[in-house]
C-alpha cells in the first residue's frame, strides 16, 4: 500500500497579489489529483494571502519565505526543497519564487495568467527559463508583449484555468443562449485579495466601494447580499453599518469551493474585475457587474469582459480619481509605475470626506449597470467561451510530464 512517504512531492506557490493565483492553484491541484497515476503530496511556499482559499486542497505543509527582494530567498527555497525532496513545482505568477525553484534544481511549471500585461520593463521579473511556461490564452495581446513572450524558452499556451463547482450547481446556472431577463434577489460581492504587497493602505478601495455597492443593491431591490474577500470582521462591520443596505447582508472570506458554490447560487455577481473570478463566473453564466479596477491588470480584464459580452456592465472610476488611459501609458516603464498612479488616486479619493463624493458617483453607475444587466439578452459566458476552460488540466499534464521518472515504490 502506498503511504505519504511514497508520494511524489509537488511544491506550489502563488503571487501575493489578490486571490486569483490561489484560485488557479486550487483548480490545478484538483486536476492533478484526478489525473495523476500515483499519489501526490503538496507543500506550499509563501502565499500567505491565499492560504485560506486553498484550505480545502490538502496542502501538507506551508513554509513562510523571506521577502521576494531579500538575498536570503534563494537559499531558503533551496533548503526547503531539499528537505522535502521536491520532485517538481507549479507557480502562478510569482516569477521570483519560480526562478528560485529552478535554481534549486526543481523543474517548475510557471503559470502566467496575465501575458497581456508585460512590457520589456517587466523582463527581469519573469522566469523566462522555466521548465514549462504556461501562458493563459487572452482576448488580445498588445504589441509590446510580443517581445517579452518571444524571450520565453518553453512557451505553452493553455486555456482558462478555472475551478469547477459541483455538477448540480453548474446545471442550475449554465445556459447555452443569452441570459433572459429575470428579477435579481440575491447578490455576491467580491473584492479579491485586496492586500497587494506594494500597497501601503489596502483599506482605501473597500472604504469607497463597499458602501457604494450596498447602497446600489438596496436601491435596486436586492434582498440578500454576501460580501466576500479578506476584509477583517471589524472593517466589514463598519462598512455595512455605515451604509444603506439590503435587508440581509453577511460578510466573510470563502474558500475556493465555497466561492464557486456562492457564485453558482446567486442572481448577480459584483466583483472587482480579477480575471479568474470573471472566467469562473462566465463558466457558470452568472450575470456579472465589473466594479472599478483595483490595479492595472483589472483595467484589461474589465475591458475584455465588456467587449466579450457586448454590454455596458463595467463601472469605471470618475476621472478625478485616475484615468485608465494614463495608467495604461505608464505600463511601458513597468507595472509598478502604473500601480503607483492607481493606488495614489484611490487613496486620495478615500481621504476626501471618507470618499463620499466618489462613492455617490460609483453608486449611481453601479445602479445603472445593474439595471442594464437585468434587462437580459446578454451572453454572460462569452469571455470564458472565447478562451476555453481546460487550462487546469493542461497545466496539470505539463507538471506530471516533468516529475521524476522514478515512480513511488509500492
Amino acid at each position: 500500500m502506498l503511504t505519504d512517504v511514497d508520494a511524489q512531492t509537488v511544491v506550489v506557490a502563488g503571487a501575493e497579489f489578490g486571490w486569483g493565483s490561489s484560485g488557479k492553484l486550487g483548480a490545478i491541484l484538483s486536476a492533478l489529483r484526478k489525473r495523476s497515476p500515483w499519489p501526490l503530496r503538496f507543500v506550499g511556499l509563501a502565499s500567505g494571502l491565499g492560504r485560506p482559499v486553498l484550505s480545502e486542497h490538502g496542502i501538507d505543509r506551508w513554509y513562510d519565505l523571506p521577502n521576494t527582494d531579500d538575498d536570503d530567498l534563494p537559499g531558503a527555497v533551496a533548503a526547503i526543497t531539499r528537505s522535502e525532496r521536491a520532485g517538481a513545482a507549479v507557480v502562478v505568477l510569482d516569477g521570483v519564487v519560480a526562478k528560485a525553484l529552478e535554481a534549486s534544481g526543481v523543474p517548475t511549471v510557471f503559470v502566467d495568467s496575465l501575458p497581456f500585461m508585460w512590457s520589456r520593463g517587466d523582463l527581469a521579473a519573469l522566469p523566462l527559463d522555466a521548465t514549462v511556461y504556461c501562458a493563459q490564452k487572452c482576448v488580445e495581446l498588445p504589441p509590446e508583449c510580443l517581445d517579452v513572450l518571444a524571450s520565453v524558452r518553453t512557451l505553452r499556451w493553455v486555456e482558462a484555468v478555472v475551478g469547477t463547482p459541483p455538477v448540480a450547481a453548474r446545471g442550475a446556472t449554465a445556459t447555452t443562449t443569452a441570459e433572459a431577463a429575470r428579477p435579481y434577489r440575491t447578490a455576491l460581492v467580491t473584492l479579491g485579495g485586496l492586500r497587494s504587497p506594494s500597497l501601503a493602505d489596502w483599506t482605501s478601495y473597500p472604504r469607497i466601494v463597499v458602501p457604494a455597492v450596498l447602497e446600489a443593491l438596496a436601491a435596486f431591490g436586492i434582498h440578500e447580499a454576501h460580501v466576500a474577500g479578506n476584509l477583517p470582521a471589524d472593517l466589514a462591520g463598519q462598512l455595512v453599518d455605515a451604509s444603506i443596505t439590503p435587508p440581509r447582508v453577511t460578510t466573510g472570506a470563502l474558500s475556493h469551493g465555497e466561492f464557486l458554490d456562492r457564485v453558482a447560487g446567486c442572481d448577480v455577481l459584483l466583483t472587482s474585475p480579477g480575471l479568474t473570478t470573471l472566467l469562473e463566473a462566465g463558466d457558470l453564466r452568472v450575470p456579472t457587474i465589473c466594479l472599478p479596477p483595483q490595479n492595472l491588470s483589472q483595467i484589461f480584464n474589465g475591458r475584455f469582459h465588456t467587449h466579450a459580452i457586448g454590454a455596458p456592465t463595467r463601472v469605471t472610476w470618475p476621472k478625478g480619481v485616475f484615468t485608465e488611459e494614463e495608467a495604461l501609458s505608464l505600463r511601458s516603464r513597468g507595472e509598478d509605475h502604473a500601480l503607483a498612479l492607481i493606488y495614489a488616486g484611490i487613496a486620495t479619493a478615500a481621504a476626501d470626506a471618507d470618499g463620499r463624493a466618489t462613492g455617490v458617483a460609483l453608486r449611481d453607475d453601479i445602479l445603472t449597470a445593474l439595471r442594464r444587466a437585468a434587462e437580459g439578452g446578454i451572453d454572460w459566458g462569452a469571455l470564458t467561451a472565447t478562451l476555453g476552460v481546460d487550462g487546469a488540466a493542461q497545466v496539470a499534464d505539463s507538471l506530471l510530464a516533468i516529475l521524476p521518472s522514478t515512480r513511488p515504490a509500492a
